[in-house]
């Protein structure tokens, strides 16, 4: 049995200042549009949690559901970071390779508070997540900047090639209407941007922002009994695994990482086992890969991400950059949606919007920003705490 992604839909973010249920239910619309079914067809509902927006956040499933209009449906809710979104995903397919419903919508939104994201709830001493701001002063971009001072003196990426991430990432976004940053920008602009955590300026981090996603997925037999035409989007694979010890992840939110298990070491890094994964589930390799959305939380992730993922090998990210090989019109065209420099951070809706892109690239209805003959599509990010997801969609 194979899953489809039937439809897509999402809301445009930026900084509207209005209730995450807006954004979302405006999301679960337009894919239920796009997909050609009814909310009332809809037998499972996957809401990806946002904690920043009260109780209505932490049951996101029911809030949508209820939002909707109350019908029946079943529902779930998640919370896994920046992982949220595939991982309310993957709740929703393994509901239906169950053979447990044939319909199911899975929705992620936000509203966000000004400036960069911090720890919520107050004093948790046992957490972390709040240890890490408060005994190391270790904001998300000051965590970025360590990985990006890293790859300097790693791999000699310079400066000027994270500006040339973003001069990439937002021409993209210059022709995605959901996009929340819809100019072009110049390196110049980028490198004369203010610091925020050297070597990385404002325009190289990504910023917060509202938005919402939202999809359809099916069985292939519903898609197919339901007259679906064109190609038909497959979910061919879903990856959510953890780390494991001792290969996890060098990343400052699990400084106080000090478990262990009986178990063979990993062959490869946790964040380049998190794509890996889904490769071997889908019986594809990095070189089957048409198009990338990757987590480029900042303009050094993306490159470092890029390598994690198998696109080449550690240290060829900024030689395939220079090349152009990455930029729309490249061989391997990555974030051609314009990725998180283009929208921003809308936690519990951005891998959804990853797969959104994937899916209309792979049905070639993405306009001036086309991947042209795409048939495989990847997508990958990372929550906090060992919350990893990757997706694969192919036609």
């Amino acid at each position: 049995m194979s899953v489809v992604v039937l439809g897509t839909g999402m809301h445009p973010w930026g900084k509207q200042g209005r209730p995450f249920l807006e954004y979302g239910v405006a999301a679960a619309r337009d894919a239920l549009r796009d997909a050609g079914v009814a909310w009332t067809d809809v037998q499972f509902v996957v809401g990806a949690d946002t904690i920043r927006n009260g109780y209505p956040g932490f049951v996101a499933g029911a809030s949508y559901a209820r939002a909707l209009g109350w019908s029946g449906a079943r529902v779930a809710s998640c919370y896994a970071a920046c992982a949220s979104g595939a991982q309310a995903v993957d709740v929703a397919r393994t509901r239906i390779l169950a053979g447990l419903c044939d319909v199911a919508l899975v929705v992620g939104a936000d509203s966000t508070p000004k400036g960069f994201f911090k720890p919520v709830g107050g004093d948790r001493p046992d957490d972390p997540d709040w240890l890490r701001f408060r005994l190391l002063g270790a904001t998300n971009p000051a965590y970025f900047a360590l990985y990006a001072r890293r790859r300097m003196a790693l791999h000699g990426t310079t400066t000027a090639d994270f500006a040339a991430v973003k001069v990439k990432n937002a021409l993209a976004g210059s022709l995605n209407p959901m996009a929340r940053y819809r100019e072009t920008v110049t390196a110049e602009q980028v490198l004369a941007s203010p610091m925020v955590a050297d070597p990385l300026r404002l325009m190289d981090i990504c910023a917060t922002s509202d938005g919402g996603a939202a999809v359809v997925l099916t069985s292939e037999s519903f898609a197919r009994r339901h007259g679906a035409t064109g190609p038909l989007v497959r979910l061919a694979a879903v990856s959510t695994v953890t780390p494991t010890f001792p290969n996890t992840v060098l990343e400052l939110p699990d400084f106080a990482t000090d478990s262990c298990a009986a178990v063979p070491p990993q062959e490869r890094p946790f964040r380049a086992a998190i794509a890996h994964a889904a490769y071997e589930e889908a019986g594809l390799g990095p070189e089957d890969v048409s198009l990338a959305e990757v987590y480029d939380l900042s303009t050094a992730l993306e490159l470092d991400w890029m390598e994690d993922v198998g696109l080449c090998a550690p240290g060829e990210a900024d030689k395939l950059l220079r090349e152009g090989a990455t930029a729309l019109g490249g061989r391997l065209p990555v974030n051609p949606s314009g990725g998180l420099a283009s929208f921003g951070e809308a936690i519990p809706a951005q891998a959804i919007a990853q797969l959104c892109e994937l899916t209309t690239q792979l049905r070639g209805r993405a306009g001036a920003r086309q991947v042209p003959g795409a048939r495989v599509g990847l997508a990958a990010n990372q929550g906090l705490f060992g919350h990893g997801s990757a997706l694969i969609a192919t036609t």
